[in-house]
């Protein structure tokens, strides 16, 4: 995740701009003005764990324009022991993604673009290794009205070698199909930005995976009497439903005060029900951020409340070279 991104919820996948870190969420925002820039972004996120995300563009005039980026989650250094308790060595623990993406403008009367990003994943612990290679694919409408349709499906690809042992079990890659909107106001400086996650799953609640028989959910423990009414059954289903739907959206809102300063704000509402504890919501899903550019360099930060422990703080330096 880019620190743009998670300023407006944690995607900002149909967003039309000449920022190459809109690339990260959605291959297809990918195009010639994004050329010759380069940028980092990075998190240190829980205690000793970090992420980070790099990027480079350049576009050729017969070919069209490339990408390619490096993310990567560090989990942080551990102390290794035996079967019998001994301390043997310390280990590293983390996941990369090399990407290699390309886009391409269809005929200059439309303005639909489509882009594709092959993704190269490898994960280590210890001495266990696992590979994977995924394909994203997704096309974007955007206007001179600065209306943006984009739709993106993800993780479509093959788990070559995995870190399971049990036959029969192995991984399996996360794929998601992702939909949003973004449209800037046209008499005033705001663009609001939603999107739709996991079009192709439609229950997203979470249950607790030593549940085996799938009933019980550690963030909704509240159960309907048996003897409730009718119509206590139907607010019952009809808020159930309601839950799920919401969590599959996040919204954001960028504040153009200016070409040089932008200010973020979103909201991600399955984040907030999954990150909050029964008796307390709080400020879980809510984030902010904001962007700002002299001449060539461009400095974004953005903050997610992600638990009562604490957020997460992600930078951002984008240069254009």
């Amino acid at each position: 995740m880019t620190s743009r991104a998670a300023g407006v919820g944690g995607n900002n996948m149909s967003v039309w701009g000449n920022d190459i870190n809109l690339i990260n969420s959605n291959p297809s925002l990918l195009n010639k003005n994004m050329s010759n820039q380069a940028t980092m972004n990075y998190c240190n996120y829980v205690s000793n764990m970090n992420f980070g995300y790099l990027a480079y563009a350049k576009n050729f005039e017969k070919v069209g324009i490339f990408a390619a980026s490096l993310g990567f989650l560090d989990y942080g250094k551990f102390k290794g022991y035996d079967e019998l308790g001994n301390e043997t060595r310390s280990f590293r623990a983390g996941d990369y993604c090399l990407t290699l993406n390309y886009a391409w403008h269809l005929p200059e009367d439309t303005n639909f673009n489509i882009g594709i990003g092959v993704k190269n994943i490898l994960s280590q612990y210890e001495a266990y290794k696992a590979f994977a290679t995924a394909v994203d694919f997704g096309g974007t409408y955007h206007t001179k009205k600065d209306f943006v349709v984009s739709i993106v499906a993800k993780n479509i690809g093959h788990v070559w070698k995995d870190l399971t042992t049990t036959p029969g079990q192995q991984m399996t890659l996360p794929k998601t199909v992702q939909f949003g909107l973004s449209k800037k106001l046209k008499k005033a400086p705001i663009r609001l930005l939603i999107v739709y996650d996991n079009l192709l799953k439609w229950n997203l609640k979470y249950v607790s995976p030593i549940d085996t028989a799938g009933q019980s959910n550690p963030f909704d423990t509240g159960k309907a009497p048996t003897d409730s009414t009718k119509f206590q059954k139907f607010y019952a289903k009809f808020g159930s439903n309601v839950d799920n739907f919401m969590r599959h959206l996040s919204f954001g809102t960028e504040l153009l005060f200016s070409k040089n300063f932008t200010v973020m704000v979103g909201f991600n509402y399955r984040r907030q029900r999954e990150f909050s504890l029964p008796e307390r919501r709080g400020a879980n899903g809510l984030c902010f951020g904001f962007n700002f550019k002299v001449k060539k360099l461009q400095f974004s930060y953005s903050y997610n409340q992600m638990a009562f422990a604490g957020g997460s703080s992600i930078f951002g330096l984008t240069y254009k070279l």
